[in-house]
């Protein structure tokens, strides 16, 4: 007897509807990953950007004077006008030869204040005991009570009658560059702070050759909050560029409250006050502005630092008075020397020189690569320019 016959296409029909809906699945599985793949790249674009560049317009000069006293306290949105001051003669430091320094600089921070608590000659004074210290004066402790501060000056109350402590309006100081790469090199370099309410930004564009025609240009960035224990980074972005030699190389850092995200994208556990290449120049400025007593000769200052591949703490030394001979008269400053220990091959190590008069803004930094003979010196060219605000 005749087996069931099946209507003629059947199959056929079935095998469509299968290989149709099996394109489909594919389909929308590729897009999906194609998809996710673009949100990835997009991703490392916007990681490799600079964040928007803050600009503020220059309108006057900053004139060397002696260091008002304030107090120490939250940083404000918008610092009162303050009226102008005579400027104060201050016999300079006599002379002494200066040495290695390093490549970021960055610039500025404000007035001077209460002198800071003595402590044993031996025992450091580190970024995050100053932000204790300075923030106890101002909210209760949110932990333990700070070490004391490697100070020459005797513990005391801030000077009745002090301003409490406003961060400076935005300022730009230029640099003239010399050095030696293989063979001697100039250029210039400026140096911009610039503040937005509680945001911030460090700039550091440094080039060398002509201006025209650079053989080397870097630009440091450094982007993130002030808060009471002084600048509080959350990215830090480098671009180098070497004539002829293609796209910029770009570096990126990431810091939040649990972590650092390095620049090859591992992350490493964050240290308290945690500062980048470019922020520290302007938090020791803070520091040296509200605890003067901390740039005494002979003390010395703990630094935690996240660079580019690693995190590490470096130690800079107040090694001397000294003084930096400008186009607009002689600045007497204290000199800052890292210790070595911490550096490794390729890490640019700089010595600086900050300037009491101007704010304790650093008007010479000198930056040179490991052990090598290669340096670049940078000192103040003219003096800082101010914003309206």
């Amino acid at each position: 007897m005749a087996g069931k016959l099946t209507r003629p296409g059947t199959w056929s029909l079935r095998r469509r509807l299968a290989f149709a809906l099996l394109v489909a699945v594919v389909v929308i599985g590729h897009a999906w990953v194609t998809r996710d793949v673009a949100a990835r790249m997009q991703a490392l674009e916007d990681a490799s950007r600079m964040p928007p560049r803050l600009e503020v317009v220059y309108v006057r000069e900053l004139e060397p004077v002696a260091p008002p006293v304030v107090a120490a306290g939250p940083p404000a949105p918008v610092p009162k006008p303050r009226p102008a001051r005579a400027p104060h003669a201050r016999p300079p430091a006599a002379a002494s030869a200066a040495e290695p320094a390093d490549d970021s600089a960055s610039a500025v921070a404000e007035a001077v204040s209460a002198p800071a608590p003595a402590a044993s000659d031996n025992e450091p004074a580190t970024l995050a005991d100053a932000a204790s210290a300075a923030a106890s004066d101002i909210a209760p402790a949110a932990s333990a009570p700070a070490p004391a501060l490697a100070a020459a000056e005797p513990a005391s109350e801030p000077a009745s009658g002090a301003a409490p402590f406003a961060w400076p309006v935005s300022t730009r100081v230029s640099f003239t560059l010399d050095g030696n790469y293989r063979g001697q090199v100039q250029g210039d370099a400026q140096v911009e702070w610039v503040r937005a309410g509680s945001r911030y930004q460090v700039h550091l564009d440094l080039t060398i050759g002509p201006s025209f025609a650079p053989l080397i240009s870097r630009r440091m960035t450094s982007d993130g909050e002030l808060r009471a224990e002084g600048l509080v980074p959350q990215r830090y972005d480098q671009d180098t560029q070497v004539a002829f030699g293609g796209s910029p190389r770009h570096v990126a850092m990431h810091f939040d409250e649990s972590g650092v995200t390095l620049a090859n994208g591992e992350r490493r556990a964050t240290l308290p006050g945690i500062q980048d290449m470019s922020s520290q120049f302007i938090q020791l400025s803070y520091w040296f502005a509200t605890r003067p007593g901390l740039l005494a000769v002979g003390n010395h200052i703990d630094v935690p630092l996240g660079l580019p591949h690693r995190v590490d703490r470096w130690t800079y030394d107040v090694v001397d008075e000294d003084t930096v001979y400008t186009t607009f008269g002689p600045l007497a400053v204290l000199h800052l020397k890292p210790r070595p220990g911490p550096f490794r091959a390729g890490d640019l190590v700089p010595e600086i020189w900050f300037a009491p008069e101007l704010r304790y803004l650093p008007v010479r930094i000198r930056i040179r690569q490991d052990e090598t003979a290669n340096f670049i010196d940078l000192v103040i060219a003219k003096k800082p320019e101010l914003a309206a605000r």
